[in-house]
């Protein structure tokens, strides 16, 4: 009998011996089953008895002791490296236990009985069958551990009951996820898959090698484990074997996997085997594939070379195939105008049908890429619009926040998701109410049918979550009402109270700065907007943001040709901290400059009025329209209150004019008899 099948009978017996309630004598088991005894063995496999020495030491039965060695890693810091259980040791100090390295010599590989020795074998075909039915009803990872306990441990069923571990983890909720880790790191038998995965990971196929990968770092195996590194290497190894759906599903691990040489070799070998490929590829979902497998850190040079593969497959473009470009090119970090542009004209000709998630994939990626499309965006508003009934309130939510990502305002969505909103406003939860202010105060839109009615309501919900909302929330939906202009007593004294304050003004995080600036902006509308409202000492400490802005040379020169060589300001930063690129004085009957070195800074001659010319960036605009957003519709106001009249021009198109339209431009806006502030028609 060869060393490797005594071992491997003399573990089984050792295993039976430990679980059974019955104790059985250790060296009865071994003339009972012709093994040889520990002094027979050649001194070559001497290590595997000295990982069992205390058991071969006492020469009668297996005691509770026994040691169960967590081979699979060499990670000192993995939770379940090793389990040692000393003889009187308690219950509470077996759980609290510190598991030492594993010695180098407890290494040694013992092949399990093939199936064809398995007690009760029925045949492959039979049995095969009944072990992968039972696999598909498990419902926890426990469940996949116990069945596989049951069966021989081929290199299939290992892959099989990895990747079936995965997929019930995913199911459970985050607290009952690390209880079923827990327990699944402490089973015997996950040990065992850890072991017959190194053993056999050169004989799997490219798809069970990349599947029980991803299925390992998923549930938490140290990334240092040598299970892990082994089959980094086999895969390195039989990389050029791999199709494209095993390439898919290692990319997708790989991105996830911290750096170390195995993980670097690995992905360059990918990119490379990846560019090797690009000539052969014939289908969209090929290409994709391969697309998605160099990774956002690859050479910009490759992912070249799959834009200009993929633009030359244009016409064999799906609507599926369009949708899915979109998240492939936010995998590879690569915005692609030519292909998002093709795209976005095929989903928007063929929106109707178009599930609700795969939208949002669309437009996820797009706010990821930075890709704002004005004629998709308005045809997926127009899309829910028009089909409005079958949407829920949720779904309608997160199609407005997405819109409010890229700066879009569909009118008629929103006017019409404000209707249902104001017929149950009590309907609302407050994360709803909350993002309805956002969506809505960030676009600076009012409900045509209620204007200021729809803010009031909403204020009026928020009002009744007084008692449990946090303070960052409470602060969020006070400055999106005042953006809005609408002012609530209740929700401002609230917002005025110390503690509230203390904890947004001093409580050290990220959103420190954030919470500065809105309170800021708050304090601003208390003091020009003039509400029923007082502002206490503690909301004025908050520090106005400094921001500045280089001037414009194009807007500059065209001022300085309109102007004939009268001064103007320019560059100014008023007290409560906004900015103005250029300020004009003229007199009242629009025709004349005032002259600057006669005004008194203090008060303006009653004969003169103040121009504030501001050059608007395109992100201050709602998404192809000249629609101030927020926060510049909230500077514009206030710049009226101050006594301003607003000049607004939008720096994306005033750039497009000619010398002649920038002047004509704004001569109409500066001297015009009847000043419309804070509207700017489109040029």
């Amino acid at each position: 009998m060869s060393v490797h099948k005594s071992g491997n009978r003399l573990i089984r017996h050792a295993f039976l011996s430990y679980s059974s309630s019955c104790q059985r004598c250790f060296s009865s088991c071994l003339l009972r089953n012709g093994i040889p005894s520990p002094n027979q063995l050649t001194a070559g496999h001497s290590s595997f008895w000295r990982v069992h020495s205390k058991a071969s030491s006492t020469g009668c039965c297996v005691p509770r002791t026994w040691s169960r060695v967590r081979f699979y890693t060499q990670d000192g810091t993995q939770e379940n490296i090793l389990k040692t259980e000393e003889e009187g040791q308690s219950a509470e100090h077996l759980k609290n236990a510190t598991r030492p390295a594993v010695e180098k010599d407890a290494t040694i590989v013992l092949h399990p009985l093939s199936e064809e020795n398995e007690p009760g074998f029925q045949g492959p075909e039979r049995h095969g069958a009944l072990f992968y039915d039972l696999l598909t009803a498990c419902q926890s990872p426990s469940d996949v551990l116990d069945l596989a306990e049951k069966y021989t441990l081929t290199w299939r069923r290992v892959s099989n009951s990895l990747t079936k571990i995965w997929e019930t983890t995913k199911k459970l909720s985050e607290e009952q996820r690390r209880y079923e880790r827990r327990l699944m790191f402490e089973h015997p038998v996950f040990e065992q898959l850890c072991q017959r995965l190194m053993e056999d990971s050169h004989k799997m196929r490219s798809d069970d090698l990349a599947y029980s990968l991803l299925a390992l770092v998923k549930l938490g195996v140290s990334q240092r484990s040598q299970v892990i590194q082994t089959l980094l290497r086999v895969i390195q190894e039989n990389l050029n074997k791999f199709e494209e759906r095993a390439l898919s599903v290692l990319a997708n691990c790989l991105e996830e996997m911290e750096g170390s040489k195995n993980v670097d070799a690995l992905k360059a070998g990918l990119r490379l085997l990846v560019e090797i490929r690009i000539p052969k590829i014939k289908s969209v979902t090929a290409l994709q594939t391969m697309m998605r497998c160099i990774g956002r850190d690859a050479p910009v040079s490759l992912k070249r070379k799959l834009e200009h593969k993929a633009l030359s497959m244009v016409r064999q473009f799906s609507v599926p195939n369009s949708q899915y470009m979109f998240t492939t090119l936010a995998a590879m970090n690569f915005p692609s105008k030519a292909l998002l542009d093709f795209c976005s004209n095929k989903i928007a000709e063929n929106i109707h049908g178009i599930p609700f998630w795969r939208l949002m994939y669309v437009l996820q990626s797009s706010r990821d890429l930075r890709y704002h499309n004005y004629t998709l965006l308005s045809a997926i508003g127009s899309y829910v619009a028009s089909t409005f009934d079958m949407w829920s309130s949720k779904q309608v939510i997160l199609f407005l926040l997405l819109f409010e990502d890229h700066g879009f305002r569909h009118v008629g969505l929103m006017d019409t998701f404000a209707e249902t909103v104001m017929k149950d406003p009590d309907s609302l939860i407050l994360k709803d109410v909350l993002n309805i202010l956002k969506v809505y105060s960030q676009l600076n839109h009012f409900p045509q049918r209620h204007g200021q009615q729809f803010p009031e309501s909403l204020s009026n919900v928020l009002e009744t979550y007084l008692s449990k909302i946090l303070p960052a929330e409470l602060l969020r939906g006070v400055f999106s009402l005042c953006l809005l202009g609408h002012f609530s007593n209740v929700l401002m004294d609230k917002l005025q109270q110390k503690d509230v304050l203390d904890e947004l003004l001093f409580q050290e995080g990220r959103n420190q700065g954030m919470h500065e600036r809105m309170l800021h902006y708050v304090n601003l509308c208390l003091q020009l907007d003039s509400p029923a409202v007082s502002s206490t000492t503690a909301l004025s400490a908050a520090k106005p943001p400094s921001t500045t802005f280089p001037v414009n040379l194009d807007l500059l020169r065209t001022l300085q040709v309109i102007l004939e060589g009268s001064s103007f300001q320019k560059e100014v930063l008023l007290d409560n901290g906004y900015f103005i690129d250029f300020s004009i004085t003229l007199e009242k009957t629009m025709k004349n400059i005032c002259d600057l070195s006669q005004e008194n800074e203090a008060a303006i001659s009653e004969d003169c009025r103040r121009v504030a010319v501001l050059c608007g960036q395109s992100s201050s605009f709602c998404l192809g329209t000249l629609h101030p957003r927020g926060k510049l519709a909230m500077k514009m106001r206030h710049l009226a209150a101050l006594g301003y009249d607003t000049v607004l021009v939008p720096k994306h198109e005033f750039e497009t004019l000619s010398e002649e339209e920038r002047v004509e431009f704004l001569k109409k806006r500066i001297f015009a008899q009847t000043e419309t502030t804070g509207d700017v028609s489109n040029q």
